[in-house]
């Protein structure tokens, strides 16, 4: 079983950490969202020896960086530029997974009150 993650109000809803949406990702919005795409290949991830763990959106980020570290050896604090912009997007990767989280959370309480009203 997964690990709980979020209040109690998540858990009230039974939402688990690595659970898939479980509504229409389009639902509730007038405009169409994009689908997140990978930014590199899993071939390059792979043949960059990335370790699966950070194979996520920001990947690219992260190649950057490590070439940036590869290049500048030992002056490592040239590639702040590209640190900065790995760990930026990690962040804003996190933002939005919250956000996400979030939303399934609230979708799935006003299923419960629909549910439970009818």
């Amino acid at each position: 079983m997964g690990q709980i993650m979020g209040s109690l109000n998540a858990r009230d809803v039974g939402l688990i950490m690595d659970d898939k949406p479980t509504f229409d990702p389009q639902a509730g919005f007038e405009f169409e969202r994009k689908q997140r795409v990978m930014p590199v290949s899993q071939e390059a991830l792979i043949s960059a020896k990335i370790p699966p763990k950070f194979r996520d959106f920001c990947a690219d980020h992260l190649l950057e960086y490590q070439i940036c570290r590869y290049n500048k050896m030992p002056m490592l604090y040239k590639c702040a530029h590209e640190k900065h912009n790995y760990l930026n997007c990690e962040h804003q990767d996190y933002v939005l997974r919250m956000k996400e989280f979030e939303r399934e959370r609230r979708l799935r309480k006003r299923e419960q009150r629909l549910v439970g009203a009818a």
